[in-house]
Formats: structure tokens, C-alpha cells, sequence
């Protein structure tokens, strides 16, 4: 079976240069059976990519430790759901993964793009293709998953327990989804750049990818966020670790290219700056892609590899991102610039929205990057954090968000802002209400905390109105409204929901950071801790046996008004000897938005266990509104207009009959 794959691995690699070579020569030439090609080879290419991944998940379920990878990367002791989820734990199985998922978009394309241009859907092919065969070649050459060891050892060195959480099953493959889901749109991009035209039609069909993308490169960040928030102990959501923010990039740059889409699609307008943006979007997925993988980095999140990885890599980013650039010089003036709109009007409320984007993608890249600048031509070590970030990112947020519930109001090519500003003014006084709420009431010494309030209130009152004005609420009877509601195109739901879904994001932020609480203390068995108004009484530590670790758990009691019990959490120090590590398992217990949160420290002489103890309120929300953010992506992709492929709808026309003879 190892072998198999290997082999399927090599030919997915032959066909890879085939769909890269033959359909574009055939565009070239206008001939239409070398451009059929393309199709076949994209999807066979898929099912040898997907059977040499099956192959190695088989070797990793089996425990066959001939395998290099397996061998390092696993245990027979492990669960068989961390020995399957093992797979793509490390390099070589995570790079497998990545070309399973790049080859899947390719068969999407061959087998939904049938209504695309002749010549247009071999180029994309082509250049899919390409980026396949590029990849193919750096697996095979460094980093072969299917290596064997002569002789076979008889047991695995672990996986890193760290990566032994359901997390590893949901967290990277969605990541990819919308990593490698971007070079859909790259591909589409370079393909108009060889053709030198571009038109709305190439937005319709660029456009469901982008959302496609987007939507699981929003699940993968999100869960990554929450697999580290209740798996490293640390209680925070986000760190601004490098790795972190080079997922981050491609999804600030994915928004923007979406939001720039809908202009191309509309009015024909922001062309040359959409092509732009698509290459952009990919290169910076590509930069993460170096970055995880390069050694350059020291990162939780980081594949500590060699340096002959990262400059092949490197070799990859210069051929397809220089490569990319300077077709796109090239071409870019031969292409036609797009319709005219005024200022004030929905295209310039996306461009305004577009113009923050890009500044925010290149002040993360900016702190992302200097520090390795910094140290390639110095030889000194600096680190930028949390501080640079929230004092550039954050004031360039405030205003896009605040701008966010007049874009869907202003109409297009010419709109009237004080027209809009009139039937915000419900959201407006929701989102002052929640204002002076959290500053006399809740905290009345953090400004950041009622503004932060307020304007999550403003995102999600904003999207609410834009579905009341749009059904005709207040203005037509209740059934016509509710007719109208249920009649509203399935992208206007999904609008409504993805900024609504940032509304909750922002509230979920704002609550955690200004209103949680923290202690740090001592305490012995049947000791009680007061925080926020939640009393705890420390049970005491248990030992007990896992499959492959010993751990101490930490149980304390919630107690009530009375004095009894009325819930329990659970936490532990966890240690594998395999991998001669310890690792903190959070305790943590839900509480409407918030929650209870608790991580074990040591335990001292005297008996008495460290604990830290967190109240987060609304913490939930912050996942939560990236979860209503993906249901809206989804809904805009049930939109028909917006569905590759899919032709419209036509009654059939009833023949009459014809007049009997008389």
C-alpha cells in the first residue's frame, strides 16, 4: 500500500505537467481537443492525489513504523482518531494534504466550469496545473511522506501532544480549504492576464470561489483560535504569532478581493485592481506557506524543518509570485480600467472599504516581516507584539467598521449618504444606547469598552436594518413584509449574516478584553476562591491513566447560593512519556456567552496546586460570529446568480394543440 501511494504520487506529478503543458499550448493554437484535455487530467490527477494520501492515512491507522513519517510522528498506544488526524501532523502529511486539496479545486473547476470559455478554462487549468506540478516536485524531492526505514523500529516516537486534540481533525484541513482554495482565483487571474481580456463575466465566475474560500479560511482561523485558547492553557484567543498572522494576511486580502469582486460584477468597475488583488491574495498564502514551513520561524504553529526546504519554497514563491507580477505589469495597460461611479455610492464604499483592507493586510505583513529583516541583516533578535499591532491594526478597524452597515444601503453608481444615515438612525441609537449602558453602568473607566460596545451594537443593528428596509418593515402591511423578507436574493442573507457575524466577533472581543477577570493563587484541597461572583472550592488532585499518558486532575466544585454543588470543572497536568512532555488540559465550563475557564499549574511541597482562574464573559461570541460570518458565505453561494454553472430557469412553453380537421 506505501508503495501504491508513492507510485500514484509520482504519476499525479506526470499528469500535473500534462494539465499544465497541453491545454495551454492548445489555447494557444485554438485546438479544441487539446484544450478538452485539460478536464480528464484534472480529475484523475485528483484520484491519484487522493489515493496516495489514503495510502499514508492507512499506514499511520496501521502503525506501520517502516514509514519514516508514521515512525516519527506516532504510537501504537495513540488513539485511532490522533493516528488518522496524525497524518497531516507534521510536514510531510500536512504538504500531502495541501496537494490533495489544490488537485480537488482542480477537479471542481473541470467538472462545474463546463460553461466557462473554451480558452479561458484550459488557461486555468494550465496554470492550476503548473502550481500542482510545482508543489509535486517539492514533495517528492524533500519531503517524501512515504520513505521507508530498513530496518523498521518497533515503535513510534508520538505525535506531539500538543497536536493530540480533536483540533487537528478540523482545524488544518479547513485552513487549507481556504489557503489553497485562493489559487482558484490566482489561476483565474493569470489565465485573463495570457488571454489580455477581462470582463464582469470573469467576476461572476471568479466570485463563488472567493467565497468558497473565504468561508473555510474564516473556519480554519477560527478554530485555530479556539483550539489554542482551550489547548495551551494560556486562556487568550489570539497572540499576533507569526503563523497566526500569516493566516490572517490572506483572509484580510480574501475580504477585500470579495467586496472588490462585487464591483466588477455590478458595474464592470475596479478590473485591473480585482486581478490585482487575486494574485496578491494566493502570494500571501503562498508567504504563509514559507513561513510555516521554512525554519525561519520559532512558533507553537511552526514545522521546525531544514533549510533546503525553505529555499526550494522560496524558489516556488519567486516563480509564481514574481512570475505573476510581471504579467501583470505586462499586460495591465492593455487591459480597460472599468465603468466610472461616484464617490458617494456603493462602489466607492467598497473601494473605501478595500483601501482599509489592503492597509491593514500590509501593516501585519510589515510587523510580520521586520523582525526577520531585521535579524537577516543585523544578526539581532527582535520581536514584535501585541503593543505594535493594536495601536496600527486597531485604529485602522474602527473606521471600516463604522462604514460597514452604509455599504449595502447606498445605491449604486450614485447614492445618497444622508438618505442612508437616516435609516441607520435605529442602529445609531441601539449602538449609543449600548455606549452609555457599558460606561454608567458596567465600566465607566475604560472608553474603549463602551465604544467597543457600541460599535458591535452598530454592526448588528446596521445588518438587521439592512434586512427591515430591504423587506419593506413599517412601510407595507406585515404579510407583504414577510413575503418580501422570504423573496430577498439569498445574497442579501448572506450579507446581512456575515456582518452581523462580525458584529458578534467585535462584541465577543470587546467583552473579553474589558470585562474578564483573572486570579492567580495557591490553594489546598477544600480551599473556595470568589471571581466575578462564581464561587469555586478545590476538590483536590486525582491521578489517572490514559492511553499513551499519566496525568493529575485538578476538580473544583461550583458552588451555590446554599452552599451545595451545583456544577464541576475539571483540569489536568497531562505527561507522555514517549515525547517526555507535559502538557496543561484547560478546564472549562459554559455559562450562557461566557465562560469559566481554570488551568492547573505545579503542585508545590506543602501540597498546595497553583491555579489560575479566568472569568471571560461573551467569550464565545468571538467563534460564535465567525460561525454566522461562514453560514453567510454559505448563503450567498445558494444565491443561483452566483452557482458556476447553473442555467437559469425556463418554463417550458405549452404547446397548443392543433386544429382538428373539419
Amino acid at each position: 500500500m506505501v508503495e501504491t501511494g508513492h507510485f500514484a504520487l509520482v504519476l499525479a506529478f506526470a499528469l500535473a505537467l500534462v494539465q499544465t503543458v497541453v491545454p495551454m499550448f492548445g489555447a494557444r493554437t485554438n485546438n479544441q481537443r487539446m484544450m478538452a484535455v485539460g478536464g480528464p487530467v484534472a480529475v484523475t490527477g485528483f484520484a491519484l492525489t487522493a489515493l496516495s494520501f489514503v495510502a499514508l492515512a492507512t499506514a499511520y491507522a496501521r502503525s506501520d513504523f517502516s514509514v519514516a513519517s508514521v515512525w516519527e510522528n506516532s504510537h501504537s498506544l495513540q488513539p485511532l482518531i490522533y493516528k488518522i488526524t496524525g497524518t497531516w501532523g507534521n510536514h510531510e502529511g500536512s504538504m500531502l494534504l495541501w496537494v490533495l486539496i489544490l488537485t480537488f479545486f482542480g477537479a471542481l473547476v473541470a467538472a462545474f466550469g463546463t460553461n466557462l470559455p473554451a480558452t479561458l478554462r484550459a488557461n486555468v487549468l494550465a496554470v492550476q496545473g503548473a502550481i500542482g506540478a510545482a508543489f509535486f516536485l517539492f514533495i517528492l524531492a524533500t519531503s517524501n511522506p512515504f520513505t521507508r526505514l530498513n530496518p523498521a523500529p518497533i515503535e513510534g516516537r508520538d505525535l506531539n501532544p500538543i497536536l493530540q486534540d480533536l483540533g487537528l481533525a478540523i482545524h488544518p484541513p479547513l485552513l487549507y480549504l481556504g489557503y489553497v482554495g485562493f489559487s482558484i482565483c490566482f489561476s483565474f487571474s493569470v489565465a485573463a492576464l495570457i488571454e489580455g481580456r477581462i470582463d464582469a463575466s470573469w467576476a461572476r465566475w471568479v466570485r463563488p470561489w472567493t467565497l468558497v474560500a473565504w468561508m473555510f479560511l474564516t473556519g480554519g482561523i477560527a478554530m485555530g483560535s479556539y483550539w489554542a485558547y482551550y489547548e495551551l492553557g494560556w486562556g487568550g484567543f489570539w497572540f499576533w504569532d507569526p503563523v497566526e498572522n500569516a493566516s490572517f494576511m490572506p483572509w484580510l486580502a480574501g475580504t477585500a478581493l470579495l467586496h472588490s469582486a462585487i464591483v466588477m460584477e455590478k458595474r464592470s468597475a475596479l478590473k485591473i485592481w480585482t486581478l490585482l488583488l487575486a494574485i496578491l491574495t494566493f502570494s500571501l498564502s503562498l508567504l504563509g506557506t514559507f513561513l510555516v514551513r521554512s525554519g525561519v520561524l520559532t512558533s507553537v504553529h511552526a514545522f521546525a524543518t531544514d533549510p533546503t526546504r525553505g529555499v526550494f519554497i522560496l524558489g516556488i514563491l519567486t516563480l509564481f509570485i514574481g512570475g505573476s507580477l510581471a504579467l501583470f505589469a505586462f499586460r495591465a495597460s492593455r487591459l480597460t480600467s472599468g465603468g466610472l461611479f461616484h464617490p458617494i455610492s456603493r462602489e466607492g464604499a467598497l473601494v473605501l472599504n478595500n483601501l482599509f483592507l489592503t492597509t491593514a493586510t500590509a501593516t501585519v505583513l510589515i510587523g510580520t516581516l521586520y523582525p526577520l529583516a531585521v535579524e537577516a541583516f543585523s544578526s539581532d533578535k527582535i520581536s514584535v507584539g501585541a503593543p505594535f499591532f493594536n495601536l496600527t491594526f486597531g485604529p485602522l478597524m474602527v473606521p471600516l467598521l463604522v462604514m460597514v452597515p452604509f455599504g449595502p444601503l447606498l445605491a449604486w453608481k450614485r447614492g445618497d449618504i444622508f438618505g442612508v444615515a437616516q435609516r441607520l438612525m435605529a442602529a445609531f441609537a441601539a449602538a449609543l444606547l449600548a455606549t452609555l449602558v457599558t460606561a454608567l453602568f458596567i465600566d465607566g473607566s475604560s472608553v474603549f469598552a463602551a465604544l467597543g460596545a457600541g460599535l458591535a451594537f452598530w454592526l448588528v443593528f446596521g445588518a438587521l436594518t439592512d434586512l427591515a428596509i430591504k423587506s419593506g418593515i413599517g412601510n407595507v402591511g406585515a404579510r407583504v413584509a414577510l413575503r418580501r423578507f422570504l423573496g430577498l436574493p439569498r445574497s442579501v442573507f448572506g450579507t446581512a449574516l456575515a456582518h452581523l457575524g462580525l458584529g458578534l466577533t467585535t462584541l465577543g472581543i470587546v467583552g473579553t478584553l474589558c470585562f474578564g477577570t483573572e486570579k492567580i493563587l495557591s490553594m489546598h484541597p477544600g480551599e473556595t476562591v470568589e471571581l466575578s461572583g462564581h464561587t469555586l472550592r478545590f476538590v483536590g488532585l486525582h491521578p489517572a491513566q490514559g492511553p499513551n499518558f499519566s496525568e493529575d486532575r485538578g476538580r473544583f466544585e461550583i458552588i451555590g447560593v446554599g452552599g451545595s454543588a451545583v456544577g464541576e470543572i475539571s483540569s489536568a497536568k497531562r505527561f507522555y512519556p514517549v515525547r517526555q512532555m507535559t502538557t496543561t488540559e484547560s478546564g472549562i465550563t459554559t455559562m450562557g456567552f461566557s465562560q469559566l475557564y481554570i488551568s492547573l499549574g505545579d503542585e508545590g511541597n506543602d501540597g498546595a496546586v497553583v491555579v489560575r482562574i479566568w472569568w471571560k464573559p461573551l467569550v464565545t461570541l468571538i467563534w460564535g460570529g465567525a460561525l454566522v460570518m461562514m453560514a453567510g458565505a454559505a448563503m450567498s453561494l445558494m444565491d443561483r446568480r452566483l452557482r458556476v454553472g447553473a442555467p437559469a430557469r425556463r418554463k417550458q412553453a405549452r404547446t397548443a394543440p392543433s386544429p382538428s380537421p373539419s
